[in-house]
Formats: C-alpha cells, sequence, structure tokens
C-alpha cells in the first residue's frame, strides 16, 4: 500500500546521510555533527516526507476508533489532521482513550512525543460540557478548554461553544485599529492604503473563521465608511453604494468589508 521504488528509497538515503553541521567561533571550530531528529531549515524535501510520515501513523491509529457519530445521521472519521496538528473526535469515553493510547505509541516508536500542555480537551455529555471527564498522554493530563483556551488554525476554542464574545472582540480590534491607523502621521491616502491593504484582510480572518453576526459586519463597515470619508476628504453626504459602486465613471479601488463578508457565507452554503 505504501511502497516506495528501490531507486527513490536509495536517493533518500544518499540525500539524508550528508546532512551535517558544525559551529565556530572566533577561538573554536566544533567537529561534524550528524543532524538525526527535525526538519532542516530551507530543505524542500524533508516537510513532504514529514506530511507522508504523519499520514502513515495516522491511518494505523484509526482502526482504534469507529466513526464518530454527530447526531442527526452524520458522521465523520476518528481523525482530523493538518500537518502535526491533529484533532480527534469519538462518540465514547474509552475509544478516545484507546485512540491517545495508540497515537502515544506511535510516536514514542517514531522517536517523536506530543506536548500535552499545548493540547487541550473538550467532552460533551447531552448537549453540556463534562468538567469532570480528563484525559492524559505521555503520562500527563491534557488541560480542559474550559481551563485554558487553545487557539488552532487560527481559531480559539472554549467551554463556551459560542461565537458571541469573538464578534465583540473583532469589533473592539476594528475600532483600536481605526483609532491607531487615524493617530499615524500618514497622508490621507496611505491612512486608506494601510485600511486597505493590512487591516481589512486582519479583520476578514476572525469574521469568516467565526459565526459572527451581520450586525456586527455592518458596524465595522459604518466605522470603516465614515474613517474613509474622513481620509479622502469626499462629502459625507455620498453614499456607500458610491464608494463601492464598479459600473460608475469613477471607480475608488476600495474593497466593501460587508461585501466580502456575503460572499464568504454564500461560498460556504454552496459548497
Amino acid at each position: 500500500m505504501y511502497h516506495v521504488p528501490e531507486v527513490i528509497q536509495v536517493i533518500l538515503d544518499d540525500y539524508f546521510s550528508g546532512f551535517r553541521m558544525r559551529f565556530s567561533t572566533n577561538d573554536y571550530t566544533t567537529n561534524w555533527i550528524n543532524l538525526e531528529v527535525g526538519i532542516a531549515m530551507g530543505c524542500t524535501i524533508s516537510p513532504i516526507l514529514f506530511v507522508m510520515a504523519m499520514e502513515v501513523i495516522l491511518k494505523a491509529a484509526q482502526s482504534s476508533a469507529g466513526l464518530a457519530n454527530l447526531g442527526g445521521g452524520c458522521s465523520m472519521p476518528p481523525l482530523k489532521a493538518f500537518i502535526d496538528d491533529t484533532t480527534i473526535f469519538c462518540s465514547k469515553e474509552d475509544e478516545t482513550k484507546r485512540m491517545l493510547t495508540r497515537l502515544d505509541d506511535l510516536m514514542s516508536w517514531c522517536r517523536m512525543e506530543f506536548k500535552p500542555k499545548k493540547s487541550r480537551s473538550l467532552s460533551i455529555r447531552k448537549g453540556t460540557v463534562d468538567e469532570a471527564t480528563t484525559f492524559t498522554v505521555a503520562e500527563q493530563q491534557i488541560p480542559t478548554a474550559s481551563q485554558e483556551p487553545v487557539k488552532s488554525l487560527g481559531r480559539w476554542y472554549d467551554s463556551s461553544m459560542k461565537d458571541t464574545r469573538r464578534g465583540a472582540e473583532t469589533l473592539e480590534l476594528a475600532s483600536e485599529s481605526f483609532l491607531a491607523i487615524n493617530e499615524c502621521g500618514l497622508q490621507g491616502k496611505f491612512k486608506i492604503w494601510c485600511l486597505q491593504f493590512m487591516l481589512i484582510p486582519k479583520l476578514l480572518w476572525p469574521i469568516l473563521v467565526y459565526d459572527i453576526c451581520s450586525i456586527t459586519v455592518e458596524a465595522i463597515e459604518a466605522k470603516t465608511n465614515k474613517y474613509t470619508r474622513k481620509w479622502l476628504g469626499i462629502p459625507t453626504g455620498l453614499s456607500d453604494v458610491a464608494m463601492y459602486c464598479r459600473k460608475a465613471k469613477l471607480k475608488l479601488p476600495m474593497k466593501s468589508i460587508l461585501e466580502k463578508y456575503k460572499c464568504g457565507k454564500a461560498r460556504l452554503l454552496s459548497m
């Protein structure tokens, strides 16, 4: 199933057998040291091999638990991963513990180890968070999401299982950022550049990742239009449609954060 041609094996053996480095100071130079663990910076082969190895490890551990039942006839595989960021979904506590034990054994065999302090666990029973259930890996207890919220792939997870707080935080971030740009010594056109190419992309990530209501996005859009008129010196009576219109004779090279939000949500629903 995972056959690698012998020619490729020989090439990889020759490539990695010469990985050495040494350190030099003003008075002393060390001997050459063979590198055995880690990914060399700038190496194009090592990341690919690492991802392939992680895929083999996850495939070997996936049989330790069945499909996770999410309710409503919906189920999903017990393991989800992005490179080395692994998430376990199990319907039963014993399956989760068995999966963790299997992964721990495989990682030890590969001379790698988990970092329980950087991991989090979240147990849900009958729709409520169960604080009594805990899990261990590498002989250490995994902190729960209630004790320490965790950020994974740009998204925060906590025991509330709601994104209400994230909407308020995004609105506060937008307000603080507008004030910071407004108080800097740049000309108005450069402030618009900071808004369009720095702030809006920064705000779009939480807006599209979290379940934030359109009212919050409309409030951010209103602040955006307010400062845009101020920095460009255009009349306050100019409508929002005129600012972002693509068919008018005067087309401003600006993006509407509300339009981006609606396009992102529509794209998500169409998938």
